[in-house]
């Protein structure tokens, strides 16, 4: 008895480290078109939704790539950034996955794309993400968070958040 209470112990104490590690940044429940920086073509769809607060709806007839939200300046580096969001997808013939570019002064701007986990077809709310590892010393002074659609058909996006974790 005592040994499976140290090792529930054990386990509960290591998840709630690896929960304490990880740090939302910043939370966008992209629930006001008002927000976005593409407003073309994206409207409130205040019916679906993964939070409950409404969800952004993108209808493609063609390729585009929705830029939803600048961050500024978050003073983070030497960590591994994650950009989370929840996709749904309806009659999508291509695919739509998260798009993050990392501004760092006097160097430019690099991105990194979630093609490891894109929607397509018809799905319900997913939930996906993309990395951006940042050594010690790359400070990026903007984020921009973007929805990539690779072909037409109708995204919904919501819930999206900025995480920041340990490297590893």
């Amino acid at each position: 008895m005592k040994r499976l209470l140290v090792g529930m112990l054990v386990v509960g104490l290591g998840a709630a480290s690896a929960a304490a590690q990880a740090m939302e940044l910043k939370r966008f429940p992209l629930n006001d078109v008002a927000e976005i920086l593409t407003r073309s073509g994206v409207e409130l769809d205040p019916a679906l939704s993964a939070d409950g607060g409404g969800s952004l709806k993108v209808i493609a007839t063609e390729p585009t790539v929705v830029h939803l939200v600048e961050t500024g300046d978050l003073d983070v580096e030497n960590a591994r950034l994650l950009y989370q969001a929840k996709l749904r997808t309806d009659k999508l013939q291509g695919q739509a996955y998260l798009e993050m570019w990392c501004h760092f002064p006097g160097k430019g701007e690099f991105f990194s794309r979630g093609l490891q986990s894109p929607v397509t077809g018809s799905t319900e709310w997913t939930s996906t993400e993309t990395p951006f590892l940042l050594k010690a010393g790359e400070n990026p002074d903007n984020i921009k968070l973007n929805l990539v659609i690779n072909g037409t058909g109708t995204v919904w996006v919501d819930d999206a958040r900025l995480v920041e974790g340990p490297l590893q």
